[in-house]
């Protein structure tokens, strides 16, 4: 595992895991949400951003994190493991909720400059993203080597997969 694609909704814990498996395997981590976004949630040109996802991505060593679907299928490609988080719309709703409550107003480490925080479109975003987003996921996804991909329903089931190769339960 050198180069590692970590995709799902909102809330079903990409940085997490992706921060963990960093530790883990030492491999540099880069999150697409901080690429994205600059200082105070302002938005980075989208051409600028899906050059500097695709040159992380052409990088020798990764885990990268998010769902940008400009870029996702030569990060598939790229990609030795891929981890998809298939949560249902009820934990990824719980996920972004809980991260809310417990991270309200604070920085956010992987965007830089930009504050925890929830407003009505991002909400209808989770609560939609299984419905708008899921089938484009699974379509391309079908279109890789099954033997790199690991779908994730819960995080019951994550986390038994962490236990079980590296010994150790994911660090919240």
């Amino acid at each position: 595992m050198k180069k590692i694609c970590i995709i799902g909704g909102s809330g079903t814990g990409k940085t997490t895991l992706a921060e963990n498996l960093g530790k883990q395997l030492n491999l540099p981590v880069y999150h697409i949400d901080g690429i994205h976004h600059l200082d105070n949630w302002q938005i980075r040109d989208k051409r600028e951003r899906d050059r500097i996802i695709i040159e992380k991505a052409d990088e020798d060593k990764w885990i990268i994190d998010g769902t940008y679907h400009s870029t996702l299928q030569y990060r598939l490609d790229k990609a030795d493991f891929i981890v998809y988080l298939d949560y249902s719309t009820i934990a990824q709703v719980k996920g972004v909720l809980g991260r809310f409550i417990k991270n309200h107003g604070k920085e956010k480490k992987e965007i830089p400059g930009c504050n925890e925080r929830m407003n009505w479109k991002f909400f209808w975003l989770v609560v939609n993203w299984r419905k708008n987003k899921r089938n484009e996921i699974l379509s391309k996804i079908n279109t890789i080597d099954s033997n790199k991909i690991h779908i994730f329903k819960n995080r019951r089931q994550l986390n038994k997969w962490y236990k079980h190769k590296f010994n150790k339960k994911i660090e919240l």
